[in-house]
């Protein structure tokens, strides 16, 4: 699994649209109302990636198996979820299962589709979500922090270990400032995970625009660009409407087609997709064989045990070496015959950090 991407927002932005696009089946009732999604629905969608299917042309696999990531489209938030407002417990209590949050933001015009709010504001709309998710952290550790001070008089090394976060994150969520804003020791980064904090998770803001600026975005969006850049996060341009059709079509040449009648080069899942890679700091590596070539994801800066972990917990856990061929001397070579004649195969142990591309073969006992 590459990762688990949240998309959230207020109600009629786009999400359940959307959703329902990139997963190209109709198991989110997109209408025009709020809380048309209650229940978190769950969708499974193939990362595409062309080298995948180079390799599998040299290694002459019988099939050919992408990773893939999970969306899950989260009911609408309203302005008091964190108070219990709309869905609030069930909205902020779905974020905090996931590993990064694809933020819609609506940024067309359109009469016929109603915003909660009343008028169309990107940033306002930001704000509301990020206001609410703020309060909801810091109500969670306002009412930790006595236990854990009572705790860490006592001599409770890890609840002295916990206040060392908290206190920090719960000054900057009073200052208006979410919790990423807190960069946690390489040593405090596991705690940090374990309190679940939403404003903690990483943001790509998705702009959904109406199809006449699908390729270069517009005002509304050029807004949010500047403002994820202030925030240190990332943002995409998406037309909900047209990967609603794109979702439709039957084979990859009318896809393909059908993006160029649009000035587009890509669909808009391989823009979310990439700007989500980029936000985790995730890589991919490729396992070829006669059987199959496929992709699998681990973060960036891995080691080859955690690499091999991907595949199966026992490849982790008798972990011996990696037989390791670049990518691009794996298909400039010819495959992984040429590559080892040529003296570009390595072998690897457990202190190699894995690199985009990888092409593995891992050596285990158990």
């Amino acid at each position: 699994m590459g990762f688990r991407c949240g998309i959230v927002g207020l109600p009629n932005v786009g999400k359940s649209t959307l959703f329902n696009a990139l997963t190209a089946t109709a198991a989110a009732a997109a209408a025009n109302y709020p809380f048309c999604t209650i229940e978190p629905n769950v969708g499974r969608v193939p990362v595409p990636d062309l080298r995948l299917d180079k390799l599998a042309e040299l290694g002459k696999s019988q099939r050919v198996v992408p990773t893939q990531l999970e969306f899950v489209d989260i009911a609408g938030l309203v302005r008091g979820a964190s108070k219990g407002e709309g869905l609030g417990n069930q909205f902020l209590g779905h974020i905090r299962e996931v590993d990064a949050i694809a933020h819609v933001l609506r940024c067309f015009e359109n009469g016929d589709i109603v915003h909660v709010e009343g008028s169309i504001d990107p940033i306002r709309d930001a704000e509301t979500v990020e206001t609410e998710l703020m309060l909801a952290d810091m109500d969670s550790l306002e009412k930790r922090l006595p236990n854990l001070q009572k705790k860490a008089k006592g001599g409770d090394k890890e609840a002295k270990a916990q206040i060392e976060i908290v206190e920090p994150v719960l000054a900057a969520l009073r200052e208006g400032k979410p919790a990423r804003t807190f960069v946690p020791a390489a040593e405090q980064r596991e705690t940090m995970r374990l309190l679940q904090l939403l404003t903690a998770k990483p943001v790509l803001y998705v702009c959904n625009v109406e199809e006449a600026s699908a390729d270069k975005g517009n005002s509304l969006s050029a807004k949010v660009a500047e403002m994820a850049k202030r925030q240190g996060a990332s943002s995409v341009v998406i037309s909900a409407a047209i990967e609603a059709e794109i979702s439709q079509l039957g084979s990859a040449e009318e896809r393909k087609e059908f993006l160029e009648t649009l000035g587009l080069a890509e669909t808009g899942l391989a823009r979310v997709i990439q700007a989500g890679y980029g936000l985790l700091g995730l890589l991919t590596f490729f396992t070829v064989g006669p059987k199959e070539a496929r992709a699998w994801t681990v973060r960036r800066g891995a080691k080859a045990p955690e690499a091999a972990g991907a595949i199966h917990s026992d490849f982790e856990r008798g972990f011996i070496a990696a037989e390791t061929i670049a990518y691009a001397d794996y298909v400039a070579l010819g495959g992984e015959a040429g590559a080892k004649e040529a003296g570009k195969a390595r072998t690897e142990g457990r202190d190699y950090t894995a690199a985009d591309g990888d092409v593995f073969l891992f050596r285990f006992n158990v």
